[in-house]
């Protein structure tokens, strides 16, 4: 009877120790995701949000249940924050995930959002994939923000080039709203068709500007033969090109800027309403390797991915992220993780083989490139999505 008290006494005082003891919590690896999910910039967030969903749960669909970081298997898991497309936004919400000890980021996209979030980044040692178009969007005095990209100084020249030869373009006049995302991407653009021979100017409005009633009136008086809609939010392009036609603008419109075609289809009323019309795809779509992520994205996610091709470069860059977080063996240390990013070759699955790119525009080599689209719509007609290589830059 003494042997049994003294073994329940015994039993009774280690349940007590071991609930009194903390238990350690599962691994998990927190992803960061800020981006416009909501105005005329949510065709892109959106893109943005679903692909980092989607990685995470393909990378916890994998053996194990989650992420292989060192010893451990962690769960990933996604926090995704409206930045509504500003730098006040971008920069609240990078402290909010701050606040909730996320290391790593997806986003933003545009370059107010990137105007916020760097400094925060810096001061806190985030390691961030964004995709700012803008001259300063990477840089030596930011060395744990990463390019989602690839830019326009690596794509610019190449579909411009393709325009005129389609085309005959001659002259061109650029439209981009009047901050940094719209003229640093514009000025970058104009180049590519000064060295191309083409002729180009700019102008600009006030971001989140709903009527275009002014620039058109401008564009027109210009008499120009093309009209580049460049780094125009998707919801704002496809209305700057309604309201071209409506003006009687019968050129052909071109994008060298952020892909958005869906929404500009949808707004402005369909490729007969483009007619003529070039542009920037992140991806070459018709290669089947990449449209599979379409696929496995909706038998993962059990809903249809995101309509904007941006989703497959997230995808893209997001893989990568995770397998230097795998490889550096921590889910805290973002120093470590970046050495391994940096040396780690651009191979997807999906996406075929890239390239770093980055040092001669940006001045450091963290811009990842993989091959792009250029896309073209010729009479009214939808064309099968050229591919182009990323070109021979450093």
């Amino acid at each position: 009877m003494k042997s049994l008290k003294k073994t329940l006494f015994a039993g009774a005082a280690a349940a007590a120790l071991l609930a009194a003891t903390p238990v350690l919590a599962a691994c998990e690896l927190k992803i960061g995701v800020i981006g416009g999910l909501s105005g005329a910039t949510a065709q892109w967030g959106l893109a943005l949000k679903g692909a980092a969903e989607y990685i995470a749960a393909e990378a916890n669909a994998a053996g194990g249940g989650g992420l292989k970081v060192g010893s451990e298997t962690c769960k990933v898991t996604t926090i995704a924050v409206d930045s509504k497309a500003t730098a006040e936004g971008a920069a609240s919400a990078t402290n909010q995930l701050v606040s909730q000890n996320v290391k790593f980021i997806l986003g933003p996209v545009v370059t107010p959002e990137a105007t916020g979030i760097k400094p925060i980044a810096l001061r806190n040692k985030l390691l961030v994939f964004q995709n700012s178009f803008a001259k300063d969007a990477i840089g030596p005095r930011w060395p744990l923000v990463f390019h989602e990209g690839p830019g326009p100084s690596v794509w610019a020249g190449a579909i411009a080039k393709v325009a005129k030869e389609k085309f005959n373009i001659k002259k061109v006049v650029l439209v981009a709203p009047n901050d940094q995302g719209g003229t640093d991407i514009t000025s970058v653009d104009i180049e590519a068709y000064k060295a191309n021979g083409i002729e180009a100017t700019e102008e600009f409005y006030q971001r989140g500007n709903p009527n275009f009633a002014a620039v058109v009136a401008r564009v027109l008086a210009q008499n120009p033969d093309t009209v580049d809609t460049s780094s125009t939010a998707p919801g704002d392009a496809g209305v700057l090109v309604k309201q071209l036609r409506q003006a009687g603008f019968t050129g052909t419109i071109g994008r060298l800027g952020g892909p958005a075609t869906d929404e500009i289809l949808r707004v402005a009323g369909g490729p007969e309403v483009l007619k003529n019309f070039y542009w920037y795809e992140n991806v070459p779509l018709e290669d089947p390797n990449i449209r599979a992520i379409a696929t496995d994205y909706k038998k993962l996610m059990n809903t249809d991915p995101p309509e904007n091709t941006m989703l497959y470069l997230w995808v893209g860059v997001g893989r990568l992220l995770f397998k230097a977080i795998s490889d550096a063996g921590t889910i805290t240390d973002t120093e470590k993780v970046a050495e391994v990013l940096r040396k780690l070759p651009i191979d997807d699955k999906n996406l075929g083989k890239g390239r770093w790119t980055g040092k001669s525009f940006f001045g450091i080599q963290q811009e990842v490139s993989f091959p792009f689209g250029i896309g073209l719509i010729v009479d009214g007609k939808v064309q099968p999505i050229l591919r182009a290589e990323v070109p021979e830059v450093d």
